[in-house]
């Protein structure tokens, strides 16, 4: 399990890399509500987490390396309980409990925020604001961070404000020994699920009939669920990329496309896999299953310290070329005569790599080379709505000093592995 080293490490990481007279503050996400008097399951702010270990709502972190008062460089601010609390709720941490977790020695309830942080303002010199910046982000609703981090640029307008989220993508994108272990027990779990679901899939049964396989066998190994929604796509439904109703029968002689996580800790695992909803590809279906395991195993090649992403998915899509041609997908004119959308996007849509630990999508500087302790998918596919095949196959890559780890190896993926255990 995770301890109160890896939270002051990745603090000093921080800190290191703020301006002189900086102040961050991170706050625990919100509780979301569903309808009525319905909340939805909590999820941590993750950059609170790495930072301090907390998983508990209502609670700060504030980190001020120049603080005069050295108790007041690192403050961690969590709910104060009470029994009404303690009997609906359950326990919530005491002051020793956050203490040990987090390594933070000042801990306070979060009464004391407003009055502790107005008088630390008078030696701040930059403000750093915690926002979530990841490319991808869909920012519908106003999260607790840039409701209270907008009521602070109010109330001090002279400050300068900065963003912390540069930073924490810098720090957050290699990954801790620590870190390292928690992705690979996701994993783990994830294995034991795919085993388990490779004796359960027959024609008829229902997607969703998998999804519930899965999250039994996940919670049954002490993780709280999927990393993410997963995606349980037959047939024609594999084509679509973030399909995730899982409510089709599962038809004979169809491919079913498997997407899915477990998570620990926090910790995020991705993998998918892709399956003969009888037992056995037919020739086709086995052909393309064979030139995306192909592309999968010539891009983990690729892939390696040093190497850039936006140069590594332009050597992919070369892979890719070469395979659509061999099955007459696209042909060698259509290469050639192609515009600014190459022509093997018209049958792999996405990217081939992302980096994933705290989110399954994690944060990372787009502009730097990969380094020794980056974890990054490898998830190349091929998509053909005309035939009602969708084939994509993933696993998780630690890259290493001089090459790459895959954490996900133990874990079936040969066609005639999977045909063997399915009809064994």
């Amino acid at each position: 399990m995770l301890n109160d080293k890896l939270f002051k490490k990745n603090r000093r990481k921080f800190s290191e890399k703020i301006k002189p007279g900086g102040l961050a503050i991170f706050h625990s996400n919100d509780q979301m509500p569903t309808n009525a008097d319905g909340l939805m399951p909590f999820r941590q702010n993750n950059d609170l987490f790495y930072l301090s270990g907390i998983d508990q709502e209502d609670s700060c972190l504030v980190i001020f390396p120049d603080a005069k008062d050295q108790f007041l460089k690192e403050i961690l601010f969590i709910k104060k309980t009470n029994e009404t609390i303690k009997v609906w709720e359950g326990h919530k941490l005491t002051i020793k409990e956050a203490q040990k977790k987090s390594g933070i020695k000042t801990v306070l309830w979060l009464d004391d925020y407003d009055r502790v942080l107005n008088d630390l303002m008078t030696e701040v010199n930059t403000l750093y604001l915690s926002t979530n910046e990841h490319p991808r982000a869909k920012v519908i609703v106003e999260s607790r961070n840039v409701r209270l981090g907008n009521k602070l640029k109010f109330l001090f307008p002279n400050i300068k404000i900065d963003k912390s989220a540069p930073i924490m993508h810098q720090i957050r994108s290699i990954k801790e020994p620590e870190e390292i272990d928690m992705i690979k027990r996701a994993c783990e779990i994830t294995k034991r699920g795919f085993d388990r679901i490779l004796h359960f899939i027959k024609p008829n049964i229902n997607e969703y009939n998998i999804q519930a396989e899965l999250i039994h066998e996940f919670i049954n190994n002490q993780s709280r669920g999927f990393a993410y929604e997963p995606i349980i796509a037959s047939g024609k439904n594999a084509c679509i990329l973030h399909y995730t109703d899982n409510s089709r029968d599962l038809k004979n002689g169809d491919v079913v496309l498997m997407d899915f996580g477990a998570e620990y800790n926090n910790y995020a695992s991705d993998l998918t896999r892709c399956v003969p909803v009888n037992g056995k590809f037919t020739a086709r279906q086995k052909k393309v299953y064979s030139s995306v395991l192909k592309i999968m195993r010539g891009a983990k090649q690729i892939l390696g310290p040093g190497v850039f992403l936006h140069d590594y998915e332009k050597e992919v899509g070369g892979l890719v070329e070469e395979e659509l041609v061999n099955l007459n997908l696209i042909s060698i004119k259509d290469i050639k005569s192609q515009g600014s959308i190459p022509a093997y996007k018209k049958y792999f849509m996405h990217g081939t790599s992302h980096h994933l630990g705290l989110d399954v999508h994690d944060v990372s500087d787009a502009n730097s080379p990969l380094k020794k302790g980056m974890v990054l998918t490898c998830e190349p596919g091929i998509y053909i709505p005309e035939e009602n095949l969708g084939v994509r196959l993933e696993n998780d890559i630690l890259i290493s000093d001089n090459a790459v780890i895959d954490l996900m190896d133990n874990i079936l993926i040969d066609p005639e592995e999977i045909e063997e255990v399915m009809n064994g």
